[in-house]
């Protein structure tokens, strides 16, 4: 199956064009024109060592409906007593690198290149890339970045060197993300901890078809200012749209 070669404009093609592996098109730069075009189409890059950049749109999907999030009785108990303070946009740039630096099981290197540090940098000062961050005084012990974009947040990476400290942030992003009426979050493919927090897969119909929806609500953009905290947030999450 041919795949597209990008030029230096940022222009992709459909995403149901994908090959088996759910590569779209392969090339360029992830500039933040490019960026802003991919993730409209439901595409993302996703770097390969040795190889060109690489765009993927994958089928299955997998995603978070922020009406059905989940979260664990154990996780619920280490919100309550949590020691940390969850802010927003405040060390953008250090969570990114944080994100690359962190060890993972299975993987050497990582796929968080200075191109792509720099390319969502510039979305950050745009007011479209965010990161959440787990602070323990004055240290920085755990956090994640996405792209905000209409009413969907793409989750990109986290990290974590305090306990719980990823998992405390990401429920006080779901929870505020609910209360501004975002519809759901992209998580591009399977991981067992996103699982844990309800995300399921989508066919890429039907990730395609609510990216449609999404986009007649205008993007939030600017500095983030989080509205709930840990403890409020988890209470929007128990509440079930009826």
């Amino acid at each position: 199956m041919p795949v597209y070669l990008l030029n230096q404009h940022p222009v992709f093609p459909p995403p149901e064009s994908a090959s088996p592996e759910g590569i779209v098109a392969v090339g360029g730069s992830p500039s933040p024109e490019r960026l802003i075009a991919a993730y409209s189409r439901g595409i993302f890059p996703w770097p390969h060592e040795g190889m060109p950049l690489l765009w993927f749109s994958p089928d299955p999907r997998f995603v978070i409906d922020l009406a059905t999030v989940k979260v664990e009785r154990s996780l619920r108990k280490s919100i309550r007593r949590s020691p940390f303070e969850i802010r927003a946009d405040t060390a953008f740039v250090r969570v990114m690198e944080s994100c690359a630096a962190i060890p993972r099981a299975g993987q050497q290197g990582t796929w968080i290149t200075r191109d792509m540090i720099n390319g969502y940098t510039e979305l950050h000062k745009r007011g479209i890339a965010h990161s959440i961050e787990a602070w323990l005084g004055t240290e920085l012990v755990g956090g994640l970045y996405g792209i905000s974009l209409v009413s969907m947040f793409c989750g990109e990476s986290m990290f974590a060197t305090a306990s719980d400290a990823s998992k405390i942030a990401v429920v006080t992003l779901f929870g505020n993300l609910k209360k501004w009426a975002f519809s759901f979050v992209d998580c591009q493919v399977y991981t067992g901890h996103l699982a844990r927090f309800g995300a399921e897969e989508w066919d890429r119909s039907l990730f395609l078809y609510e990216l449609q929806r999404a986009i007649r609500v205008p993007t939030r953009r600017g500095l983030w200012q989080l509205e709930l905290g840990p403890i409020e947030a988890l209470e929007r999450l128990l509440v079930r749209n009826t």
